[in-house]
């Protein structure tokens, strides 16, 4: 229920001298938690639209719905790696968490011999490791054979089996690494080991 408005001959409330249709304005001040709420949620949308739009502190919501449905996709693949099939290695090697893991890894354990770079030999002749961007592959190029390679070692060229140390999952995110310089449809060739 309404409470009626004050009368005109108050003098604490001013009326406006115009009349339109009969109506009379009220000529008073808004109050201020009003005013203040109103400039308040002004200058928050300013700073909200500045740090969201222009700034990109905050990453817009299509970024993080990607992000989150790769973070979910790998955790099912990492629940149970399957190393024996060559479209789950793919899979893997798209996937931005098992990259991200796997290049760890990798700068970590491999870039002695293979560089930061992963061009081996083909940079710096003196480097022990050959080159993993190429499509020429001494022990084979699909994706299992790179997670063979990789698992049981080259213990003739100094290679050591990672499997046992790093175990399955760390072992397929190299592999998953390796295959994101690579192209799922691309021609391999096998190159003799002595190059």
């Amino acid at each position: 229920m309404q409470s009626p408005p004050p009368p005109p001959d108050d003098p604490g409330i001013k009326m406006r001298e115009h009349i339109y249709d009969g109506i009379k304005e009220y000529d008073q001040r808004l109050p201020n938690w009003w005013l203040n709420t109103l400039y308040g949620t002004i200058l928050f949308s300013i700073v909200y639209w500045f740090v969201n739009v222009i700034a990109g502190v905050v990453p817009s919501d299509g970024t993080q719905i990607d992000a989150a449905m790769t973070r979910i996709s790998a955790e099912k693949m990492a629940s149970s790696i399957d190393v024996s099939s060559d479209s789950k290695l793919w899979e893997m090697g798209r996937n931005a968490v098992f990259i991200d893991s796997g290049r760890q890894t990798f700068n970590s354990l491999c870039v002695a011999c293979h560089l930061p770079s992963m061009r081996g030999k083909s940079e710096i002749p003196t480097a022990v490791g050959p080159d993993l961007t190429d499509t020429a592959w001494i022990h084979g190029g699909t994706p299992k054979e790179i997670y063979t390679t990789v698992a049981k070692g080259v213990l003739a060229k100094g290679m050591p089996a990672w499997e046992p140390v790093l175990g399955q999952k760390k072992t397929a995110e190299v592999v998953a690494y390796i295959l994101s310089h690579h192209q799922k449809d691309e021609a391999i060739t096998l190159q003799e080991a002595n190059k």
